[in-house]
């Protein structure tokens, strides 16, 4: 009965952590709009949204349903709180719908669905992670050579993103500011994860503030964290919230859970069925992310009248340039 009550309780933060998390979205897009009236735009590289309350309102709902995301996770299984945070996208689009007046296209809705299913598929059947008795023993994974490859080649990503692609096609191209958002979230995640069992592990009598490690993830997350914000910022100023809510979940879930595959290992235990199926989940996302990236604009723009073909006349019929000619005079 306790197991059962702790799922109950972990459903309902993960629920309320979907309901905050997809409204910040709508409010902080809001913020954004009204600083962007009454200074530069963040999407042009201004800053004036850090002045707006309504900014700031967004954020704080934010940073409930993450707090109540992490708490969720102190109750219930990953594989029960994981699926949940795809509620957020519905609040999202919901609310953009009424509030922002921002319209998704059918194309856009079945490329949600698509994503849905997908993430759905592959957290319900990504490997359990492993028991950590210490802090320690998330550096020792994290510093493993496959970890560490993966890191390596993530800030990469993120630098090429930034110095190249962000110049040129940050305002055309939702993927760029998505990416590194998700790139920068699945080593952020790594690092709250340790945080997270650092804390557990305090609040249980082993205190893990004592060694560095514990505090190299700290500032890890830090950065990571503000430089995902910066850029997201940037994609809800530029782009469809709509839009760019289900293609942050698809991108950062996915990557977060490569990460932690890759870091924990855990995929060594896993039969031919669940991996096949999670190649499934995610050639499934890759469809719905496409669709949803390619139909981003359809549903803003208002149709076209479709042009009322009328009967020709005797008089449409004769060629413009023919001379009329005038009868003689008796």
């Amino acid at each position: 009965m306790e197991g059962i009550s702790d799922n109950v309780h972990g459903v309902i933060l993960a629920i309320s952590s979907s309901i905050f998390i997809g409204s910040s979205f709508v409010i902080k897009k809001q913020g954004l709009k009204k600083a962007g009236a009454n200074g530069k735009r963040a999407g042009s590289g201004g800053h004036s949204y850090l002045l707006e309350p309504c900014w700031w309102a967004g954020m704080s709902s934010m940073i409930i349903g993450e707090g109540a995301n992490f708490a969720a996770y102190a109750y219930a299984p990953a594989i029960l709180v994981t699926p949940l945070g795809a509620l957020s996208m519905i609040v999202s689009a919901v609310l953009a719908h009424f509030i922002l007046k921002e319209r998704l296209h059918i194309f856009g809705m079945v490329g949600c669905l698509l994503c849905l299913v997908g993430s759905v598929t592959i957290v319900l059947h990504a490997p359990l992670e492993k028991s950590i008795q210490s802090v320690k023993d998330v550096w020792f994974l994290a510093t493993e050579p496959g970890f560490l490859a993966y890191a390596f080649t993530v800030m990469i990503l993120v630098l090429i993103l930034i110095v190249r692609f962000v110049p040129r096609y940050g305002q055309s191209h939702l993927v760029v500011y998505i990416g590194i958002c998700s790139l920068a979230g699945s080593l952020t995640v790594m690092g709250v994860k340790a945080i997270g069992m650092a804390m557990k592990l305090t609040f249980g009598g082993q205190n893990q503030f004592k060694y560095f490690e514990t505090w190299f993830f700290i500032v890890v997350v830090l950065i990571f964290c503000l430089l995902q914000l910066n850029y997201l910022n940037k994609a809800l100023d530029t782009f469809n919230t709509a839009v760019v809510s289900p293609i942050y979940y698809v991108m950062f879930t996915t990557l977060t859970i490569v990460a932690s595959m890759i870091m924990f290992k855990d995929y060594v235990h896993q039969n031919a069925t669940q991996i096949i199926t999670e190649l499934c989940g995610f050639v499934t996302i890759l469809c719905g992310t496409f669709l949803l990236h390619k139909t981003k604009d359809m549903g803003s723009n208002p149709s076209k009248p479709i042009p009322v073909l009328l009967p020709k006349t005797d008089t449409d019929c004769k060629p413009t340039n023919e001379t009329t000619k005038v009868p003689a005079e008796a």
